[in-house]
């Protein structure tokens, strides 16, 4: 395997809650030595979910995806062939990525050579653990060029295209367990709802039992109120927001969005 798909980020002022709620519902796990003054990572095992406070100026939400090779000059070589890709070194003191670069649609993704010594907390136990039975399972962006940049991701990390049903226009793409779905944008698919810009769409997880899941999140509102997901679906725009949401991923099976406002799709095992 070439490259493996071994982080997900995402931008919150509500990091410390977001953390809860992804090791309550999800099962996620975090290192022992976890600072709640800073970013807080969690894992499924295999994939690293990074939550990073905001910060002045910068947009909340799902923000990156990451991505460990086996051999980053390659990479930035094949980079390097495509007008409008390009790459930028990352400070040493990240635990997961050395490198952040851009497909030519402008789409960011990490980059991290495998054993690379700045690893710390779950990037680590992740190469020892079992992915978890509730584990991320794909991760969404939408793009104005997704045949074009499939082949780049094909080409540029030796991810597999995997076969979609007739009709359906996203590409998935494997790196044999995590799966990058890239999703065509386009303006008029936000007719009744708030218009969305390119870029990261969603993360989807694989559950034991859907309605296992759907049952334990009212326990845990129960519980905890707090951790209460944002309502999907509910009113005209949202509703729309809903039925785009199930359209351009298929694969879903139910859909929701965690408290601060990332949308989730989750599906059971199969």
């Amino acid at each position: 395997m070439f490259a493996k798909i071994n982080h997900v980020a995402i931008v919150s002022e509500k990091y410390s809650l977001l953390a809860a709620f992804y090791q309550s519902l999800f099962g996620m796990s975090t290192a022992a030595k976890t600072r709640t003054n800073r970013a807080i990572t969690v894992g499924d095992g295999y994939v690293g979910l990074n939550i990073n406070p905001r910060k002045a100026g910068r947009p909340a939400g799902l923000d990156h995806f990451g991505v460990e090779v086996a051999d980053v000059e390659t990479v930035l070589d094949r980079i390097g062939k495509y007008p409008g890709a390009g790459y930028v070194q990352r400070p040493s003191t990240r635990p997961f990525a050395g490198i952040t670069a851009n497909d030519p649609d402008g789409n960011v993704f990490d980059l991290s050579q495998k054993q690379m010594a700045n690893r710390a907390g779950v990037y680590v136990e992740n190469e020892a653990g079992a992915q978890h039975e509730r584990h991320i399972s794909h991760v969404a962006i939408r793009t104005l060029r997704p045949d074009e940049m499939a082949r780049f991701y094909i080409d540029v990390l030796q991810l597999s295209e995997q076969n979609a049903k007739p009709g359906d226009p996203n590409h998935y793409l494997s790196d044999g367990k995590m799966t990058l779905m890239i999703m065509p944008w386009r303006i008029k698919n936000y007719l009744g709802t708030s218009i969305l810009p390119t870029g990261m769409d969603h993360l989807g997880f694989t559950v034991e039992s859907v309605d296992k899941f759907k049952d334990d999140v009212e326990e845990m509102v129960g519980v905890n109120p707090v951790l209460n997901p944002i309502p999907v679906g509910k009113g005209k725009e949202s509703g729309a927001r809903l039925d785009l949401l199930k359209q351009q991923c298929p694969i879903g099976e139910y859909f929701l969005s965690d408290p601060d406002f990332t949308m989730l799709s989750v599906r059971a095992a199969h």
